[in-house]
């Protein structure tokens, strides 16, 4: 008896030394409240040190100053339809920003059927848009609320990316004859790349740069390997991370990881086929993705070339990091039990997160 009783003292010992050693481990953050919305942040964009722009859902701009929690509302949009998933996007800054001062916002555009994504630019003058162009209008629309992307990504030779759902038809995504499903390239101005993939195929819309998409809200440029990133929602389970590549198709719905949500059944023909994308990494259950960044910052030292994506099912911040074919991945700030919808990295290396409670908080290590 005494002897199980040591053997027994030893296991518990040794227990609770391992999950002390994990939880000492486990790294610690600084979550600051920034500022409390009335809405949906779907985008964030720094401008500078003290000032964050943020769109709103339901159709607002908004200034946030990231000292003061202080907010105002910036004028001169264009209408926005608020259906179901639509509204407006997300925001991005142009790389030449500090001279031209354009900003970039993807929104859903009313039209007779309904609504489709739209891409647009104004510049910025104080608490003012002015000189607004709508640049593009996708080959998207439905009455449907489904499914609208959107996210925008800049390269460095002249080009923006954005995302477009499938809007809730998956054959859409196969069907090149329109935008759903698609990630599309453009030139800044709003108009085709002459390199585009498909720019001399008549019956292939000319924007497009890669298809076979569900519904893709994470999108990012990464400029130290000069490759594009996304991440996309699947249906029940099989939620993705894609390394995108010029004119693939990444299978939706004829290949997915997923489940139908009416039955416990495959959607469409498997997992992987020949001549489609397979993803880097798959999610089962979904997590459902909003947003996509990879780290290169220097406040999270071990983070360096990691992915973080802002997570709305399981509500936490995501960390995957692929190294040498292997995929390890880490979820954070489950704690703060918020579904996260955009995460993008400061300029001082700190990570700036939007929750739809309406909620902007600043994330450092605890040790910065």
């Amino acid at each position: 008896m005494l002897q199980y009783f040591r053997q027994f003292s030893t296991f518990v010992l040794l227990t609770f030394c391992a999950l002390s050693y994990a939880e000492e481990a486990k790294p610690q953050f600084n979550v600051t409240s920034i500022a409390q919305l009335d809405g949906i942040p779907w985008g964030l964009a720094q401008i500078d040190s003290d000032n964050l722009l943020v769109t709103l859902l339901d159709g607002e701009l908004m200034r946030v100053n990231l000292q003061s929690g202080d907010t105002q509302t910036i004028s001169g949009l264009p209408e926005i339809a608020h259906l179901g998933q639509g509204g407006l996007l997300d925001v991005a800054l142009a790389p030449d920003f500090d001279t031209l001062k354009w900003v970039y916002m993807t929104f859903a555009q009313p039209t007779e059927e309904g609504a489709t994504t739209a891409l647009g630019r104004a510049r910025l003058d104080q608490n003012q848009l002015t000189d607004w162009e709508t640049l593009f209008v996708a080959d998207a629309s439905s009455s449907k609320g489904q499914h609208f992307g959107s996210r925008i990504a800049f390269d460095e030779s002249g080009h923006v990316f954005m995302t477009v759902g499938d809007r809730g038809t998956r054959n859409n995504a196969q069907e090149l004859s329109n935008h759903a499903g698609s990630i599309l390239r453009l030139n800044l101005d709003g108009s085709v790349p002459k390199d585009n993939p498909y720019v001399r195929h008549g019956n292939i819309k000319p924007e497009i740069w890669s298809f076979g998409h569900r519904n893709p809200q994470g999108l990012f440029f990464d400029k130290a390997t000069g490759q594009l990133w996304s991440n996309e929602h699947g249906p029940r389970g099989g939620d993705e991370i894609n390394l995108i590549r010029v004119g693939a198709n990444y299978g939706w719905p004829i290949v997915s990881h997923g489940k139908e949500y009416w039955a416990p059944m495959d959607v469409g023909e498997g997992t992987s086929k020949e001549g489609m994308e397979d993803p880097k990494k798959v999610f089962i259950p979904s997590i459902a993705p909003s947003s996509l960044l990879i780290y290169r910052g220097e406040l999270f030292k071990d983070w360096n070339g990691d992915f973080l994506s802002t997570a709305l099912a399981l509500r936490h911040l995501n960390n995957v990091r692929l190294s040498t074919g292997e995929v390890f991945e880490t979820r954070f700030l489950e704690d703060l039990d918020e579904r996260l919808r955009d995460v993008i990295e400061a300029q001082d290396g700190a990570l700036l997160i939007s929750t739809d409670s309406g909620k902007i908080v600043r994330v450092t290590p605890a040790n910065s």
